[in-house]
């Protein structure tokens, strides 16, 4: 779905212009919420649009990119490696729904426009993950269209919806208050919901003791 919502440049890279307009309004809030340092491991980075903007802007975090596309994986390490930011690492083979995960710790958990266009099983799977991973106050960030309430926050996300769920019956925009719920049987509360452009939202969940 992403790579049909985007195009190929030339020299290999992938490119959407969604991930070019919503980089500024999700580096806002990952700006206020993410430590000042430590490792980010962000999943299904797809084109790499993102992390490259989030790195060059939040310097003193060591940024790690992930997806389980080998095509989107050389996109990004073609970006990387274009921009020379010493502080994005090598972007790793990682499907949420494959644990444990092919890392061992992280400061931060980011997933960006993923959980729609996936299984609900990969909402699960993307808690339990995290819970390995971080530790007591630790943030895991998502960002994307939800429902809100049983309902569709705007027609543009309905007839969204409807296109997903044609493209794959499993995927679909989530409520919001369900995915709450998996993410507090996984042992995270969530601690903020930030209305964003176009319809999407913000939801910085923190990890709990235990």
């Amino acid at each position: 779905m992403l790579k049909q919502r985007g195009e190929k440049t030339a020299n290999g890279k992938w490119s959407t212009p969604t991930a070019e307009r919503n980089k500024g309004p999700i580096l806002d809030v990952l700006a206020r919420v993410l430590p000042r340092r430590g490792l980010v491991l962000e999943i299904a980075s797809g084109t790499g649009q993102h992390v490259l903007h989030f790195a060059k802007a939040l310097s003193d975090l060591t940024w790690q990119p992930s997806d389980p596309d080998a095509e989107l994986r050389e996109s990004i390490a073609l970006r990387v490696r274009e921009e020379q930011r010493a502080n994005v690492n090598s972007p790793i083979d990682l499907d949420v729904t494959k644990l444990p995960w092919p890392l061992q710790t992280a400061d931060s958990v980011v997933a960006i426009n993923m959980i729609h266009v996936a299984p609900w099983s990969a909402t699960l799977a993307l808690f339990e993950g995290a819970k390995a991973l971080l530790s007591t106050e630790h943030v895991l960030f998502l960002y994307g269209p939800y429902r809100r309430f049983g309902h569709h926050t705007s027609e543009s996300n309905a007839q969204f919806d409807l296109d997903l769920r044609a493209h794959n019956p499993e995927w679909g925009l989530r409520d919001l208050e369900a995915v709450s719920d998996v993410a507090a049987r996984a042992g995270f509360v969530l601690a903020e919901t930030v209305e964003m452009p176009a319809n999407n939202f913000s939801l910085v969940f923190k990890r709990h003791e235990g």
